[in-house]
């Protein structure tokens, strides 16, 4: 680091003008990186994705997303019986009117009446539409309705609802990516202020703003090359604004301290890259292989999230490492105004904290395993799958479609059809069976022109309830074993057999991601702090704090105990199939963050001839506050993230959001110094021949280690 501070110092110029055609590139590309973006959850290695990819391939729409459900009240005093005429001809011209649809109501599917809800006022139809291939198209919702209204009974009422259409939102929708990354910035600022108290305190959002810029610029080509899910773009807008801004804040403080204990400036810079800056590379590192584990995965959504993820870092840390350097080289004196904060000592409130740790670090670790082991508890219950159609959206025209036909007695089970395509001669046998499976409320055949082509057709089986998770899964899972055994059947497709296949494809391989990141990461902490416990101690608390946030994450919204009172969703009753992983990839790295800083000082003060408590409290004085106020910075870049549209982008946001919380406070500053304390010089236990090989210094132990006073 330090022959790389001297070479960036020497060619300051180059550099700067390097970073400012990457800004000017990535701010004159972002539309176009951003318009790339797909939407595609597909598992191409599943039955489910080649059975819908079938489906798709003859009828052009369903298969990979449920149906919209359109429906037709007729005035009071009438029933749909006496209006028929005028209703099945809605339902007919909708084909017509909108495009590449498939419609299956009453009249096509032999005159079932479940199409008609029990006060014969109301029927309803199944619209199935193509998948949306990128964030400005959307369901159909509008061109249904004209076409409704167009073609319905004189004095009746129109509406359309569909688990997609509810997943629009309500009335109200939330910010955008500029919007939220700004609040987020607005937020960090604040914090920075306090941080640094001078004007300092923009320089990271200057870093900030050049890495993001980076990351979109970088990502283009990847855009090009390969499907690149449209969940990037708030990852980079965001966690790129929190993690540039933490190695920024991590970097820029370290740079102040040397310069208040008496170096000029060009000797700061130099120190503050060999002690600051190798924790940041090794943060970064982290983070990144959190990320680039995704590529296990058979699920191309999640592998280009890990490969379009991982250049966040990848750029968060080459903008620190080499634009940073300069800009402190060249003006950091001179914007360091007015000068009110030192760093010449360490803080003192955390300093008591710390010291308070080690002398009751019994106490200190029972407590942080009490609250760790209460949200683990709570993470046994979890469940995996989709929300549920109440939590989806409170109000609005989708919302009083659905309870319209709710009160009329249809069941929930009506929005998750399972769609089985079979030989059009052998369907009404099929049926039949499928139709008497348990949980199974019907099975449709539908003889209209759109349900039917060369000879094939496609069977709507009804589920009791609405399959959206893995507790809910189970008539599923009998429809597909009996419909593998059935002759003429091709393939089963819907939204319960893409949760079915998303836990067997993604949840099957986890063990592999898992053991991945781990070894993978101990190896580079290993290298990091010159140990073997502190790399296993950061690795074995870090997967006890992601099943404290899955905890958290199930209270919180699956059971509802706080997701209605803050965003106003009533409980989802499942957490949404992709979150989990995607929370474990970017807090696994993230939080890693927190440990590396931390322990890289106290690994620096023990070097330097302190005892382990010694270490730890000087490590935490020198550490404390800017792993909480890096936390909390983070923390205010998921809260922007969670005020955008949509329920699952709020789970992920709040998921991240209290981990971070958690990590920064119970974890790093309660659990992680009291179990150093205990540890004692175990913790730089690192054998010779290990040393060799990762061609580190050998760890040196105090041979008169010992605790400090416990009075």
């Amino acid at each position: 680091m330090e022959r790389w501070a001297e070479f960036v110092l020497r060619h300051r110029l180059w550099v700067a003008a390097f970073w400012a055609v990457m800004l000017v590139g990535g701010i004159a590309t972002v539309g176009t990186t951003t318009s790339n973006f797909t939407i595609s959850f597909d598992l191409p290695s599943e039955p489910g994705t080649k059975a819908a990819d079938k489906i798709v391939h003859e009828f052009h729409n369903g298969g990979k997303n449920s149906p919209a459900l359109v429906s037709i009240t007729v005035p009071r005093g009438s029933t749909v019986s006496q209006n028929e005429a005028a209703v099945n001809a809605a339902f007919e011209k909708i084909t017509g009117d909108v495009p590449n649809t498939r419609m299956v109501d009453q009249a096509n599917s032999g005159g079932d009446p479940a199409f008609v809800t029990k006060d014969g006022r109301t029927a309803y139809a199944y619209v199935f539409y193509p998948f949306p291939t990128s964030q400005s198209q959307k369901p159909p919702v509008a061109q249904l309705i004209r076409s409704l209204n167009a073609h319905k009974p004189t004095g009746s009422t129109v509406g359309v609802t569909g688990t997609e259409v509810l997943a629009l939102g309500s009335d109200k929708s939330g910010n955008g990516v500029l919007v939220e990354t700004l609040i987020g910035a607005v937020g960090a600022l604040v914090v920075l202020g306090f941080v640094f108290a001078s004007m300092l305190a923009l320089l990271p959002l200057l870093i900030a703003l050049v890495s993001i810029m980076t990351t979109f610029l970088l990502l283009l080509p990847l855009t090009e090359i390969t499907d690149v899910s449209f969940i990037v773009q708030f990852l980079v807008g965001l966690i790129g604004l929190g993690v540039a801004i933490d190695y920024s804040l991590i970097l820029v403080t370290r740079w102040r301290e040397e310069r208040d204990h008496g170096k000029d400036n060009h000797e700061a810079v130099v120190e503050a890259m060999r002690t600051a800056g190798s924790a940041v590379l090794f943060s970064g590192l982290t983070v990144a292989i959190g990320l680039l584990a995704l590529i296990v995965l058979p699920v191309p959504f999640m592998r280009s999230v890990g490969m379009g993820g991982a250049l966040i870092p990848f750029a968060s840390v080459a903008v620190t490492l080499s634009l940073m350097p300069v800009i402190l080289s060249a003006i950091g004196p001179k914007i360091d105004w007015p000068k009110v904060r030192h760093e010449n000592t360490a803080s003192v409130g955390w300093s008591r904290w710390a010291r308070l740790v080690v002398r009751r670090r019994w106490v200190a670790a029972g407590a942080a395993f009490v609250i760790l082991g209460l949200l683990f508890a709570a993470f046994i219950g979890i469940k995996i799958g989709s929300p549920s159609s109440d939590s989806l959206a409170k109000n609005g025209q989708a919302y009083n479609a659905l309870h319209a036909l709710k009160d009329g007695g249809v069941t929930t089970g009506t929005l998750t059809p399972i769609e089985v395509l079979a030989q059009a001669d052998k369907a009404p046998a099929i049926a039949a069976k499928l139709g008497a499976v348990a949980g199974i409320e019907r099975a449709v055949v539908s003889t209209g022109p759109s349900s039917n082509a060369h000879g094939e057709t496609v069977i709507l089986v009804i589920p009791t309830v609405e399959t959206v998770n893995s507790q809910t899964v189970k008539p599923v899972r009998a429809v597909t074993s009996l419909a593998h055994t059935l002759p003429g059947v091709i393939g089963v497709a819907g939204l319960g057999v893409a949760q079915v296949d998303f836990l067997h494809g993604v949840y099957g391989n986890f063990p592999m991601m898992l053991g991945l990141i781990a070894l993978l990461t101990f190896v580079l902490l290993v290298r990091a702090f010159r140990s073997l416990l502190l790399p296993l101690k950061a690795v074995v608390l870090n997967l006890v704090s992601l099943s404290a946030v899955y905890g958290a994450m199930r209270l919180f919204w699956q059971d509802g105990h706080g997701s209605s009172a803050l965003f106003g969703i009533p409980a989802t009753g499942a957490v949404t199939f992709w979150v989990p992983m995607m929370v474990f990839a970017f807090l696994f790295g993230l939080s890693m963050d927190y440990e590396v800083f931390i322990l890289a000082r106290i690994r620096e003060e023990y070097d330097a001839g302190h005892s382990t408590d010694e270490a730890v409290i000087e490590g935490i004085g020198r550490t404390g506050r800017l792993v909480t106020s890096a936390a909390l910075i983070l923390f205010l870049a998921f809260a922007a993230l969670a005020s955008g549209p949509g329920t699952d982008l709020k789970i992920l946001a709040t998921a991240l959001g209290f981990g971070i919380l958690l990590d920064a406070t119970v974890v790093r500053s309660l659990l992680v110094p009291s179990l150093v304390s205990l540890f004692g010089k175990w913790n730089w236990y690192l054998p010779d021949w290990v040393a060799r090989v990762l061609r580190v210094k050998p760890s040196v132990l105090h041979s008169d280690d010992t605790h400090l006073p416990t009075t």
